[in-house]
């Protein structure tokens, strides 16, 4: 028996800005796009720790994001486990030719709402 390393289907909330409203306020339309094949996997506690104390946010998973990915990760909601999630800082990204698995770009996220 074979198992093969794989991950799950995450909704990456995408936000498009489409105009204002009469108040000057901007509109916004947001998009939910499938991502499959997504790792996630429990925060370290030295990850946890040292986020909250940079910036008082508090980390609970990694996602790692499939090889091939052109989304933008920066300050994203993301679904997964039935919940919603934050994502926290840049994504650290390596060079895919040199990383063996099917992924090369990781981010950490926080509980939202």
């Amino acid at each position: 028996m074979t198992s093969r390393l794989h991950g799950i289907t995450v909704m990456l909330v995408d936000e498009t800005n489409t105009g204002e409203d009469p108040f000057g306020q901007p509109v916004v339309e947001k998009n939910e796009i499938p991502i499959e094949n997504v790792l996630v996997a429990p925060a370290s506690t030295d990850d946890v720790t040292a986020e909250l104390s940079l910036t008082g946010k508090k980390i609970v998973y990694e996602l790692a994001i499939p090889k091939g990915d052109i989304h933008d990760w920066t300050n994203k909601t993301v679904k997964f486990f039935g919940e919603k999630w934050k994502t926290v800082g840049i994504p650290q990204e390596g060079i895919e030719d040199l990383i063996p698995l099917d992924w090369n770009k990781k981010v950490m996220v926080e509980r939202y709402e």
